[in-house]
């Protein structure tokens, strides 16, 4: 192994200095306005949401503990069926860390907060979406890809269970990047980056608390992953022209990874018949599936969701869906609600996957480990 990967590390005198931020977008998109819809929409949006209560800073990590009777009947899910009563006992435990990546184009991180907002609806815990601190519900596809994924190591170590990454646009173009950067393909060393004060650690390995072993970041390996049309016009901003040749190939970092694409989408760049040059393909082990969403869905505005979990014939029909399911979607449903049951089915399995990794994790004393850090 590189002597300048093995746990423990020395960095020189002064710490490790936070790498440098991605670039934004041209002044001249940074000056872009949106049309009057978007405005009055994101307005409506910011007037429902919920205030966010920020923790003290004692506060900042909290365990939660329950009682082993709990862990073992969360032991005893079958990850590929989660039913509404499983989500509620689910909620009483360990939840893994979900990190939400919007597009680039001001201000669509609103639409992705009423995707947050969606997955709260469904029954998972808001505190395990928001950030800590700022309480914001989704990360900037202009942030510094190797400070993300040296804040998925740091969330491994703390909790146990890796971070699911759900990224829309450039937010799902910055999701692959992080896998790339977990790969080693842009350095070496990525150093252990800590969301609660926002600075790097003076190291550039973690305790994998899943194994008990030493694993640097760069090689780190999570769960699950997503992106929803990812590629095409992002292209024209700098920031991602590190990904060019590389968007579609999905390194080992993940187990499983979802792409998801709009038949007709002008601003994605995807139409039928370009199958071939748009799909995501594994580059060795990772498990990798694409799904063609309907053309009538808007490339903007396809993760607003907030209102979903309260209608009882789509939340419905949610609930039961598994990939492949020959159930058509109720007659008045938006055409995002495939993408909407797919991403919560996959968000359920892997809920469930990372808790009982947790309880089985290593731990002094050999008791279960049980509970979230908040």
């Amino acid at each position: 192994m590189n002597p300048g990967n093995r746990f423990g590390a020395q960095r020189p005198s002064g710490g490790v200095a936070p790498p440098a931020r991605e670039p934004g977008p041209p002044a001249e998109t940074r000056e872009r306005r949106p049309g009057a819809a978007v405005v009055a929409l994101c307005l409506a949006l910011v007037a429902c949401a919920a205030p966010w209560r920020q923790p003290g800073e004692g506060a900042a990590v909290e365990r939660r503990v329950a009682a082993p009777a709990l862990a073992e009947r969360i032991l005893a899910l079958d990850p590929r069926r989660v039913t509404p009563a499983d989500v509620r006992l689910l909620a009483q435990g360990p939840a893994p860390r979900i990190m939400l990546l919007h597009g680039g184009v001001y201000p669509v991180h609103l639409v992705m907060q009423s995707f947050g907002e969606f997955l709260v609806g469904m029954g998972y815990p808001e505190a395990r979406i928001r950030q800590p601190g700022d309480g914001a519900w989704s990360y900037s596809p202009y942030e510094d890809a190797s400070r993300l994924a040296g804040m998925v190591a740091w969330y491994v170590e703390k909790d146990a269970m890796a971070p699911l990454l759900i990224g829309h646009s450039q937010g799902g173009m910055q999701v692959v990047k992080i896998l790339h950067v977990l790969a080693g393909e842009y350095g070496a060393e990525v150093p252990v980056w800590n969301p609660l004060t926002d600075r790097p650690e003076d190291r550039v390995a973690i305790v994998d608390s899943r194994t008990g072993e030493a694993q640097p970041v760069v090689g780190l390996r999570i769960g699950y992953a997503s992106a929803l049309s990812a590629g095409g016009a992002g292209f024209f901003l700098p920031n991602q022209w590190s990904l060019l040749g590389k968007l579609r190939d999905i390194p080992d970092t993940v187990e499983e990874f979802t792409g998801y694409w709009i038949a007709i989408d002008l601003v994605a760049w995807t139409f039928p018949g370009n199958e071939r040059d748009r799909d995501f393909a594994a580059t060795g082990r990772a498990h990798v599936r694409n799904v063609t969403l309907s053309a009538a869905n808007n490339h903007i505005f396809l993760p607003l969701a907030a209102e979903i979990p309260g209608r009882a014939a789509e939340r419905g029909w949610i609930d039961a869906y598994a990939p492949g399911t020959a159930t058509p979607p109720p007659p008045d449903a938006g055409p995002n609600l495939l993408w909407l049951a797919d991403v919560w089915y996959a968000v359920k399995k892997f809920w469930v996957i990372e808790a009982q990794r947790q309880l089985h994790a290593p731990r002094a004393g050999g008791a279960p480990r049980i509970g979230t850090l908040e």
